[in-house]
């Protein structure tokens, strides 16, 4: 072995013993999302010997770039919050939103497990939730859902603990930084975006600790006072440092090594060459989908479709995903997404998610005839679906247009222009002059400017505004149930998510139909064990988030039904592969 390849070997990995390797470990994990850390430190606390591997020169993931809520039934918080859960509640609701699109086993071991995946990582990890008691389940009108509780987040973190390690994070996405610089917590977020009490206080109170955060402030823009993400994961990289599990940055993986129908290892690129890793127990696929890859998008995803439209990884490209079809794996839920209506902004690397704008009074979403097509405050998933559905060559809804007024404008943030409030529009014209946010005195100079039929806009304003008046939306219920008005403005009525669209001028933004990452991947079962495609598992091999098809099925039960599950089966593949019996 060269001087360089003993360098390498840190931690829990060592140089094999085995002929044709050159290091060995029990358990191999790709990845580093909140799923595959959650697997390395369960791995390790079950005995094992783990390595982490990371294709980019930054740790994190989508996991880091995100809210990074988990939704998790019947976890241990929701008592304290007067909430009460079962797992019988849990499998009623699932088996209503899933719609038998997944086996019931899987759906089982996730709501068996989850609770106690979270339990372990606030008792035995760096790990600090907080639980969302008003964050309604998304659909409240099925059978088993609950008002609030199931979604929990992370709580903010000092990322003064990692040290330059930090820097080495992937960040967050713009959307979850207020000015691209601050970290809120959705509870924040919420209080500060829709006018709560209290919102401006607790904004000039982030906004203190960012700018006296010294000497830091001269080294970097980030936020040593994280949420979301950036906070779950620096959670989670302090407990592997505690560990001394390693992660390798630059190592991207390149090919499973197959021994008489077993996964024993994988080949990766380190340091320019190639390099053999032995995995005596198991290979733990957690290596996101397939968003960045436009030409996988392209094969599978229904169209238009473009990979700019995408909030997820730009470097998820679903390389694992093909290197388990090679291997003989299923797939499933290839053509479908965690949607959501994004907004591109110029200059910046991802898009934005329509989240909370969507839901706020006084603006609409509308198709190249300036026909509404869809509630505007239903789950973001709903949104494309929708998009897809009524999109033709006649009527074109990608884009959409999120159209509004003055009011909405100075009462609200709208993707990255502050409301008005606080940046008037002579404070953001790039955004205009760059063609990101268009405006008009008039709807009609407005529908010029979109390419939008005037007729058909003017109408579904008229319509709008008549009931918001009344506060019933006779068309597509908008505001009807506990949801739609959890991002709404409490202080309007009678229905906090309908508003006149009335007072000039008037704005749009295009919406398109993009995603926070694809959900269709290697088919796996209860225990996260890759199955081939005759429906047997392939001995050796783990696949779980977004590289394995959703145990969500179609459906978006909640806030966090990515993490929450990606970091459950992590979990459940790391006791699996440590376990006496594990085949």
């Amino acid at each position: 072995m060269t001087e360089a390849n003993a360098a390498a070997f840190a931690g829990e990995v060592s140089e094999s013993s085995v002929p044709g390797f050159d290091a060995e470990v029990d358990v191999l994990v790709v990845g580093t999302g909140a799923g595959g850390m959650t697997a390395a430190l369960k791995a390790h606390d079950e005995g094992g010997r783990v390595l982490v591997i990371e294709k980019t020169d930054q740790y994190g993931g989508s996991s880091a770039m995100s809210s990074c809520l988990l939704w998790l039934p019947n976890n241990h918080l929701m008592p304290e919050l007067g909430i009460d859960d079962s797992a019988d509640d849990a499998m009623t609701y699932l088996r209503g939103t899933t719609k038998g699109a997944v086996a019931e086993a899987r759906l089982e071991a996730f709501v068996a497990r989850g609770p106690e995946m979270l339990r372990y990582l606030v008792d035995q990890t760096q790990v600090e939730v907080v639980g969302l008691p008003e964050y309604p389940d998304y659909y409240p009108g099925i059978e088993g859902s609950k008002p609030g509780g199931r979604s929990v987040e992370p709580a903010h973190f000092n990322a003064k603990l990692l040290g330059d390690d930090f820097l080495a994070m992937r960040s967050q996405n713009l959307q979850m930084q207020v000015m691209g610089r601050l970290g809120m917590t959705a509870v924040e977020a919420r209080m500060v975006l829709t006018g709560q009490p209290g919102g401006i206080a607790l904004f000039a109170k982030l906004i203190f600790k960012y700018c006296f955060d010294i000497p830091w402030r001269f080294r970097s823009k980030r936020d040593r006072n994280p949420s979301g993400g950036n906070a779950l994961i620096g959670m989670l990289r302090l407990s592997l440092r505690d560990r001394d599990v390693p992660i390798w940055l630059k190592t991207p993986a390149r090919d499973l090594l197959i021994d008489d129908g077993r996964v024993v290892g994988l080949e990766v690129e380190r340091e320019g060459r190639s390099f053999r890793i032995r995995a005596a127990r198991g290979v733990i696929f957690a290596a996101g989908g397939f968003e960045g890859s436009q030409p996988m998008r392209d094969k599978y995803l229904p169209n238009p479709t473009r990979a700019e439209w995408t909030c997820g990884n730009a470097y998820n490209t679903g390389e694992v995903i093909e290197m388990g079809i090679k291997a003989g794996a299923a797939v499933d839920l290839m053509d479908d997404a965690w949607w959501g209506p994004t907004s591109v902004v110029p200059g910046e690397e991802q898009a934005r998610m329509l989240v909370i704008e969507k839901s706020l009074p006084g603006s609409i979403l509308v198709s190249q005839q300036g026909k509404r097509f869809v509630n505007e405050a239903a789950p973001y998933v709903d949104i494309v679906n929708a998009m897809y559905a009524h999109h033709s060559d006649a009527d074109s809804c990608i884009p959409a247009y999120f159209v509004f007024d003055a009011t909405y404008r100075k009462k609200y943030m709208c993707g990255p222009v502050l409301q008005g409030s606080a940046t008037p529009d002579w404070m953001v014209r790039k955004f205009f002059r760059d063609g990101y946010m268009k405006k008009a005195d008039t709807l009609e100079n407005l529908a010029a400017q979109l390419g939008v039929d005037a007729d058909g806009l003017r109408d579904s304003v008229e319509r709008n505004n008549e009931y918001a008046r009344t506060g019933v939306d006779l068309d597509f219920q908008r505001g009807d149930n506990i949801y739609d008005q959890y991002y709404g403005d409490a202080k309007v009525e009678p229905n906090p998510c309908l508003a006149p669209i009335e007072k000039a001028p008037f704005y749009a933004i295009e919406a398109f139909a993009g995603e926070l990452g694809t959900k269709g991947g290697l088919l796996v079962d209860e225990r996260a064990r890759v199955l081939t495609t005759g429906g047997e598992p392939i001995p050796g091999l783990y696949a779980i988030g977004n590289c394995s098809s959703a145990v969500m099925g179609r459906s978006y039960p909640g806030a966090g039904a990515t993490i929450g599950p990606a970091a459950t089966f992590g979990y459940i593949a790391a006791l699996d592969c440590l376990a006496k019996n594990a085949s």
